[in-house]
């Protein structure tokens, strides 16, 4: 039987992330400087003697997102949901492009609407399942990403009125 990883667990998607690290948890555990087997029992969430300790987990996040792992954030994620809360990426300036706020303004709603079609087709049956309870989470996660990046684009946009 092949276990199913939950993105919403912090351990699951700690472990889902250092797998698709290029090289696998060797190559990581080699960038670590630790054994692999040791990375492994740490990972691994059906392990409950080893742990990975807050700077472990913030270098192995760190290290799949330089290396363009594009879920690398998910623990982080995870965890925040757990505690009932919830994070957005914070767009630096020079990344925030010079499209027209209204454009934002669609993409924000575009990802509020994914939010409402995932809950309204996992509300269908009345049951909401683990994998769908996970895909709500993630629409949750770039509505909120998407909200983010309008609040970076209003600020850079006052900056730039301000400077004139």
């Amino acid at each position: 039987m092949t276990r199913r990883y939950s993105d919403m667990n912090q351990h699951d998607a700690l472990y889902k992330i250092a797998r698709t690290y290029p090289g696998g948890i060797d190559a990581l555990a080699l960038k670590l400087n630790i054994s692999a087997n040791v990375l492994r029992n740490k990972l691994a969430p059906g392990i409950t003697t080893h742990y990975p300790s807050f700077e472990e987990v913030s270098v192995i996040i760190q290290a799949c997102h330089d290396v363009g792992i594009k879920e690398a954030l998910l623990p982080l994620h995870a965890m925040l949901s757990r505690h009932g809360m919830a994070a957005f990426v914070v767009p630096e300036p020079e990344q925030v492009n010079n499209d027209d706020l209204s454009q934002t303004v669609c993409r924000v709603m575009s990802q509020v609407g994914n939010v409402a079609e995932a809950v309204s087709e996992a509300l269908i049956d009345n049951v909401i399942t683990e994998r769908e309870a996970d895909l709500i989470e993630r629409e949750f996660q770039g509505a909120l990403t998407a909200l983010g990046e309008w609040r970076a684009r209003i600020r850079l946009h006052k900056e730039k009125n301000d400077s004139k």
